[in-house]
């Protein structure tokens, strides 16, 4: 069975599934985008001499080393080879509506799915009265992971200034009320849309809880009407594995986001398990069931 992963050369999640994939099978293609060619005409995508369209099937761990909005043009080059027929997990345009962060935010609340207070707004002036009624928000970029780029703002005199300086790198602002974390948010693991399991990302003094900001992986057990919600925010996008990230406030659970790829580090971390391998036996499973 030819696999072939789609990451980033050296990113630790990518080789790891590629050399998953290749353990299982005896074969081993890691698909940077970068050096994909695809040619309409023949209706042909090749990297290195090798045509995609003649693999069993391709699984997206990476788009790229950074969100972007070239991204989405590089699934789009994925989702071709889908319509034709090849076998993808996840599915790109399912990634599409996730990777974009206004698109995921407008799914989620569309289906009913608890967040912080959001505004979207290209005004200085709107953003400036939403931090005003939030008293606190993060801005974040529509196209960020692991908390690159954003930043809190706080309503006092400064709020105007920082404001324009984001709005100067982010026309579209997206911002929410800052959520008192209970020193911890929770990233609840799906694959195949079945609960995995779900690991907790602790913070050290920060803002936010990241890896790069110092937080820790620890095991979780969220409570039951935590994972019903996180399964019924994760449904609304039918990945084939995913991390939806959640804070149990006081009010109740919150949800982040639905993430693009979901992360292995934290699984493997906190929780011992090994989600490449798990990963891969899925797809292998789908592969041959198709």
């Amino acid at each position: 069975m030819k696999i072939g992963v789609v990451g980033t050369r050296g990113g630790w999640s990518s080789e790891l599934l590629a050399d998953t994939v290749a353990a299982k099978t005896g074969f081993r293609l890691l698909v940077d985008m970068e050096q994909v060619c695809l040619d309409l005409d023949s209706g042909k995508a090749w990297i290195g001499g090798v045509d995609l369209g003649e693999l069993d099937g391709l699984i997206i761990k990476k788009i790229g080393a950074r969100y972007s909005p070239d991204l989405l043009d590089r699934l789009e080059l994925l989702r071709f080879l889908a319509q034709r027929g090849l076998p993808i997990f996840s599915s790109p345009l399912s990634i599409m509506r996730v990777l974009d962060r206004l698109s995921c935010t407008v799914t989620l609340r569309l289906g009913g799915i608890p967040m912080p207070p959001t505004t979207i707004t290209e005004s200085v002036e709107e953003a400036l009265g939403a931090v005003e009624r939030y008293g606190a928000a993060v801005f974040k970029p529509l196209f960020t992971s692991k908390a690159r780029g954003m930043t809190v703002i706080d309503h006092g005199p400064e709020a105007r200034d920082l404001i324009a300086a984001f709005h100067a790198e982010n026309p579209i602002m997206y911002l929410q009320q800052k959520i008192e974390l209970p020193g911890q948010d929770l990233g609840i693991v799906f694959l195949g849309g079945k609960y995995m399991t779900t690991y907790a990302r602790c913070g050290t003094g920060a803002w936010n809880t990241t890896i790069e900001s110092g937080g820790k992986y620890a095991p979780a057990t969220p409570c039951a009407e935590t994972i019903r919600m996180a399964e019924k925010a994760q449904a609304l996008f039918n990945l084939d594995f995913t991390c939806v990230d959640v804070v149990e406030a006081a009010t109740g659970p919150v949800v982040f986001e639905v993430s693009a790829f979901g992360g292995f580090r934290g699984i493997q971390d906190a929780c011992g398990l090994d989600a490449a391998a798990m990963y891969t036996d899925y797809v292998m499973e789908k592969i041959r069931g198709s």
